[in-house]
């Protein structure tokens, strides 16, 4: 199974959780209203009402909070699905794209200005993870090819077509366009897996 955000928060005290969940709640509220290159720190600890040292014992600055935010987000997206405890099937690789588009779109609908600085951080994050997903199935698959340059490129091939999903000004129904994506990523993995 991945390690993540969620299991980390499980061994932190209550008050702890409860100063995070603060601060990521009052994050998420001020990403509705500005774009993130407008909020600052003070900002987020005014909306949570704590201070700025208690703000910093928790993240090292508000990169630190997004990195953080959006990892624990998307993590429940694949929790949610179970995909992060399971195998390689096509049937999983679908419920990833799939996963990947809706998570996406939400972001975009629910921030008030995604900029070019905010999209980048994102798109690093979610990469990083779908990539530690792949990786995990492909090595249960106990393929003795290196699972590195396959993971790599349906990574790449899926947040890439998520994102080109969630800037369409007609998007096409979800289903349709991850029936139409998926031999795209899926060619890359099925040898492997």
């Amino acid at each position: 199974m991945l390690p993540n955000p969620k299991q980390m928060d499980e061994t932190l005290d209550p008050r702890v959780k409860r100063t995070r969940s603060l601060i990521l709640e009052s994050f998420g509220s001020l990403l509705a209203e500005k774009n993130f290159e407008n909020i600052s720190v003070q900002d987020v600890t005014d909306k949570a009402q704590i201070n700025r040292a208690t703000f910093y014992a928790h993240f090292q600055d508000k990169y630190a909070l997004l990195d953080y935010s959006i990892s624990k987000m998307f993590m429940q997206e694949i929790e949610k699905r179970t995909l992060n405890v399971c195998h390689y099937t096509p049937d999983n690789l679908r419920n990833l794209i799939l996963a990947v588009c809706e998570f996406l779109s939400s972001i975009h609908s629910s921030c008030a200005q995604p900029h070019q600085q905010f999209e980048s951080l994102v798109e690093t994050q979610i990469k990083k993870q779908i990539f530690g997903l792949l990786t995990y199935w492909l090595k249960q698959s106990k393929s003795k090819n290196s699972t590195d340059i396959p993971a790599t490129v349906a990574t790449w091939a899926i947040y890439g077509l998520a994102s080109h999903y969630s800037h369409m000004k007609k998007r096409p129904a979800l289903d349709k366009f991850v029936n139409e994506a998926f031999p795209l990523v899926a060619v890359n993995l099925e040898q492997f897996a």
